[in-house]
């Protein structure tokens, strides 16, 4: 367990008023029932406070883990592992063209580190996927450095190509189960990004992997347009939808540009994050789509989209998810803005990242989540108020205050609700010596206390 871990699973924290918020601007009615999860982040500023974190609809952090200076964190969903709800996330250090090096990290609902992930044979793995499976693997991208003869596509003979490998590892073991070469099974002249451009040539950069209705994989890949459905067992390419070279006749609407984050929705329909742009071609309206795919007919047909009031461009990153409720949230990755929608395209919840040096989220989620810390609250006083504290505990409505001047003989003076993982209220006048906060349900149940703690510890 990393250092990093140890302090999310301890409690400790770094300066409250240093964590990155999201605001919110819109909140409506019919939204799915969950928190929302998200990291927001930003390469351009490592020093700044960032990690994973749990907000509410009101954009009030729930929890929180900070990650150390040159570390960044992706991913950050609730998934099932051995049949119980997990918290997971990927961590590690990461590059300005989005490549990365690090391990997925499975919690259970009071915190404590269950299972960490890494790729195989030591090679590194990247930010852009960690998925748990029913079978107790994980699915994961890991972007490998081979030398490579570019010359076909006007690069030099004695070049340098990422290969995009998708490898499913057995999560208890280590063991890799599947280990899929994208040089392999893609030729380098289906890529729509230039040798000049790159060095080393990103051929396809794949960025998300999900299981089909089928059992087989869906493989995203960014720098060729393209979805790959993948045959788990053997590794062949099933078909591909989008890019030139697609098995399908694509349909109006139905064409995908420099997208991320293809998902299964059955029936045959697929539905994809389609960034219609990169960072050469700033501007182009961003969308969430969705594309049934036609194995008998060969054809590829629009099914409906979603875009943003606003028209938002995303020049990279991106997710949907489709909600328990018909709606549909969706992170707009370097647009830095979170949204949801109704089953008829309205938009129902819009906030914004923080503001800064290129902040953003790589994905953003929305689930049901029960936590309760192995920790007790924190409890402490500063410039006269009282500052209760309890990292990731779900369900808090509010904080009932203790105070007095005896350890041993403290009386209640007064209630606050709860408002965020850092809920303050001023403290009574009364020449207070200790203090104690303890954490109510709606019901006005007792969830757990606070230690006694001395005023200005």
């Amino acid at each position: 367990m990393t250092e990093a871990v140890i302090s999310a699973v301890s409690g400790a924290l770094p300066d409250y008023s240093q964590i990155p918020r999201i605001r919110v601007t819109r909140a409506l009615d019919g939204l799915a029932p969950g928190y929302l999860f998200m990291s927001p982040q930003s390469l351009l500023e490592p020093k700044k406070c960032h990690g994973p974190q749990i907000a509410d609809d009101r954009g009030r952090t729930l929890w929180f883990h900070p990650v150390p200076e040159g570390e960044y964190a992706t991913n950050v969903r609730v998934q099932r592992y051995r049949g119980e709800p997990v918290l997971t996330w990927w961590q590690g250090a990461a590059t300005e063209t989005g490549v990365g090096d690090g391990t997925g990290y499975v919690l259970d609902r009071r915190y404590r580190t269950v299972a960490t992930v890494r790729a195989g044979g030591d090679q590194p793995f990247d930010l852009h996927e960690f998925l748990l499976t029913e079978r107790g693997t994980a699915l994961l991208v890991s972007y490998q450095p081979k030398p490579c003869d570019l010359s076909p596509i006007g690069g030099p003979a004695d070049g340098v190509a990422l290969d995009s490998v998708v490898e499913e590892v057995d999560v208890e073991t280590g063991e890799v189960l599947l280990h899929w070469s994208g040089l392999e099974h893609v030729p380098l002249a289906e890529s729509d990004l230039p040798a000049a451009l790159a060095d080393p040539y990103d051929h396809l950069h794949v960025n998300s992997v999900a299981v089909d209705d089928d059992g087989d994989l869906l493989i995203t890949a960014r720098m060729s347009s393209a979805l790959y459905k993948v045959d788990r067992r053997t590794g062949e390419i099933v078909w591909k939808l989008g890019s030139a070279h697609s098995s399908f006749v694509l349909g109006v609407g139905a064409r995908c540009h420099w997208q991320h984050d293809g998902q299964p929705c059955g029936d045959g329909v697929y539905r994809f994050f389609d960034n219609a742009t990169n960072e050469l071609l700033a501007g182009y309206e961003s969308r969430v789509v969705w594309v049934r795919a036609d194995t008998a007919t060969g054809m590829a047909t629009f099914v409906r989209q979603v875009t943003h009031p606003e028209h938002l461009s995303a020049i990279a990153e991106g997710n949907a998810q489709d909600l328990p409720n018909g709606n549909t949230l969706v992170g707009w990755g370097r647009a830095a803005r979170i949204s949801e929608f109704s089953p008829a395209g309205d938009l129902l919840f819009d906030a914004h990242s923080p503001t800064g040096n290129g902040w953003t989220t790589y994905r953003v989620y929305r689930y049901p989540w029960d936590g309760m810390p192995e920790t007790p609250p924190q409890v402490r006083v500063e410039d006269g108020r009282v500052h209760a504290v309890w990292n990731g505990a779900t369900g808090v409505a509010r904080w009932r205050l203790y105070a007095g001047r005896d350890e041993g003989a403290l009386e209640a003076v007064g209630t606050v609700d709860w408002d965020g993982l850092d809920t303050s209220a001023p403290l009574p006048d009364g020449g207070h010596r200790f203090v104690r906060v303890e954490a109510l349900d709606a019901g006005g149940q007792s969830m757990g206390a606070s230690p006694v703690t001395p005023v200005g510890a």
